[in-house]
């Protein structure tokens, strides 16, 4: 992904414990070869004679406590805000918290963390996609034209609404992570021509037949336990992308390409690779939100897939991820989707006019931003980073 710069290779270890050194001409940089527990630290450590890593990677020095705490600190904002936004909506919309308004809010929230889960892949890779709603569109009316209402050829339309997001979000990769293009740019542009190619299909076979097949609104109304069988799949897939990134080899190489690339890549990481696999899976995850919501939706209309542009976006921030990549939490991004369709359930119900619907929607994601879990780990960080010694301290203890 470094084109500019030659990789660096590895001489044989010396056996002793000894960080590995790595050659090339008059330069050396020295690999630390001893298993980090954290999985956002740095890959590649600096020389003996280099101050310490600062910023994101100082916990790896050895701080644990610190590293612990703004990691904790990233993640607890948006699960105060949402207790805090229940006990609100105790007070001023008491129906939003009853089983009738349950019903409605935790399918579409969990869709929308299915959306926000694939977002948040890409956004822990520095990268941001805007093809969501092109893929849930065009995997909706996929599910109605090629399922035909029939259920013998459901898994037939599920598979191609499938086969949809893996390519889109594949192209993506390859122009992003291969060809090195502006992710803004390229996912826009993506996304714009599948939600054409999804207007076409849908004025051309779905328009008159825009039912879904029964088996799958069956299904996504079925609740064991007295919980949606929407939520039930939602909380599976988050558990497994959470044990996956935090468990898994895979997980752990994946989240040290997002959290520094270079580093990654002099470590012999295959950034390019990683990259292409976070917009891969994340079309996949985009195309099974669009089976979810066709099951929760029973029909599709034009608008279908419209309104997931930024509130994926929205609750992979509010959930403490940072823009720049890096770590993120699969569980907390679920919980800010949550509360985003929580807030929206609340506004109805107190019978607000949509432009102050949005107004509110709008002022509590700025809200949320600003006390967002990564600005309050950095201002943490800094906060417990110890004071560098005096010079001449330092010297002295040298």
């Amino acid at each position: 992904m470094y084109s500019d710069h030659k990789r660096l290779r590895l001489t044989p270890s010396t056996g002793n414990g000894e960080p590995t050194t790595i050659r090339e001409s008059d330069r050396s940089a020295i690999i630390d070869t001893v298993r980090r527990t954290w999985s956002e630290c740095a890959v590649v450590s600096a020389s003996p004679s280099s101050p310490p890593p600062v910023g994101r990677f100082a916990g790896a020095s050895g701080r644990g406590p610190v590293a612990t705490a703004a990691v904790a600190a990233r993640f607890l904002p948006v699960w105060l805000a949402t207790g805090a936004l229940a006990v609100i909506a105790a007070i001023a919309a008491p129906a939003a918290l009853r089983s009738t308004s349950w019903s409605y809010v935790l399918p579409l929230a969990t869709v929308l963390a299915i959306a926000a889960l694939g977002q948040m892949l890409v956004v822990m890779h520095a990268g941001i996609d805007l093809s969501t709603p092109g893929v849930i569109s065009f995997g909706g009316n996929l599910i109605a034209g090629v399922g035909a209402g029939s259920d013998h050829k459901l898994p037939v339309a599920i598979l191609a609404c499938l086969c949809v997001g893996v390519v889109v979000g594949l192209t993506n990769g390859v122009l992003i992570g291969v060809l090195r293009l502006n992710p803004l740019i390229v996912t826009l542009a993506v996304g714009q021509i599948v939600l054409a190619w999804s207007s076409k299909y849908s004025r051309d076979v779905v328009t008159n037949r825009p039912n879904v097949p029964g088996g799958l609104s069956s299904w996504a109304t079925s609740k064991p336990l007295g919980i949606s069988t929407v939520f039930w799949t939602g909380a599976a897939i988050t558990l497994v992308v959470a044990l996956v990134l935090r468990y898994t080899p895979v997980g752990r190489r994946f989240q040290a390409v997002g959290a520094n690339p270079r580093a990654a890549w002099m470590a012999g990481l295959r950034v390019r690779t990683d990259v292409v696999l976070a917009y891969t899976a994340a079309g996949t995850l985009y195309a099974v939100a669009a089976v979810l919501l066709a099951g929760v939706s029973n029909s599709i209309d034009p608008a279908f897939g419209s309104a997931y542009l930024l509130s994926p976006i929205a609750a992979v921030v509010i959930a403490g991820a940072s823009l720049s990549g890096g770590l993120a939490s699969a569980t907390s991004t679920w919980i800010a989707a949550l509360a985003l369709t929580l807030l929206t359930q609340m506004l109805v119900i107190m019978g607000l006019s949509t432009a102050m619907q949005y107004i509110v929607f709008g002022a509590a994601i700025i809200a949320g931003m600003v006390v967002s879990g990564d600005r309050v780990a950095a201002v943490l960080g800094r906060g417990l980073r110890p004071a560098k010694p005096p010079p001449a301290a330092a010297a002295a203890d040298g």
